[in-house]
């Protein structure tokens, strides 16, 4: 049994993304004491943006692994390679990300352009992209300065409609997303916001 979680504030274990997700890692662990737990933590470790080299291998057709004939174009997507068998390997993930002007931070769209790619997690069919990855749960804990869903939102959120998108088309599609809002509020207010979502961790974990 292993566990994927990936971090993404600059904040580290401080941020509100971060305590919320290991809410969720704590109810995961007190299932499945045993658990390998697998952390990426994308601030403290950046991933490199896919290079040129990289772009050179999938667009001449080298997407079976990373056997390009190409010692450069080998190691550009060598990274690529481990991320993807880290999600592989995976029964569970959670992402812990805050909300960077209206959609996710850098660091975590690096992330998905390594492991979101053609012949290795999906497929191009006549039906469109077909994912080849097992469905797992994906449990995605959010923060956000403001209202990003709600009666009380006043900014767009491109973060959930992007990942809701973007994922099942590697084959994930158990998809839970759980927020805090309105952090810049201050302390309490976001006190407020984890006592709110209690009942969704309870119930969105339950029986994982």
């Amino acid at each position: 049994m292993k566990i994927l979680h990936i971090t993404c504030s600059p904040r580290g274990e401080q941020s509100v993304s971060y305590r919320l997700s290991q809410r969720v890692m704590d109810r995961l662990l007190t299932q499945h004491p045993a658990a390998q737990i697998v952390t990426r933590d994308l601030c403290a470790e950046p991933l490199p943006h896919i290079d040129g080299e990289y772009a050179a291998a999938l667009g001449g057709g080298a997407r079976d692994g990373a056997r390009t004939g190409n010692g450069r174009a080998a190691s550009s997507l060598a990274l690529s390679e481990r991320l993807i068998a880290e999600l592989r390997d995976a029964d569970y993930v959670v992402i812990a990300t805050p909300m960077h002007n209206f959609t996710v931070p850098s660091v975590l769209k690096a992330w998905l352009d390594h492991v979101v790619r053609i012949g290795v997690t999906f497929n191009v069919t006549p039906e469109g992209k077909v994912g080849t990855l097992a469905d797992r749960p994906v449990y995605i804990a959010v923060s956000s300065g403001g209202y990003r869903s709600g009666e009380r939102a006043r900014q767009p959120d491109f973060l959930e409609p992007y990942l809701r998108a973007l994922l099942p088309t590697i084959g994930l599609k158990n998809l839970s997303f759980l927020s805090v809002q309105a952090t810049a509020a201050g302390p309490e207010m976001t006190t407020a916001a984890f006592a709110a979502v209690e009942w969704e961790l309870d119930d969105c974990v339950a029986g994982a």
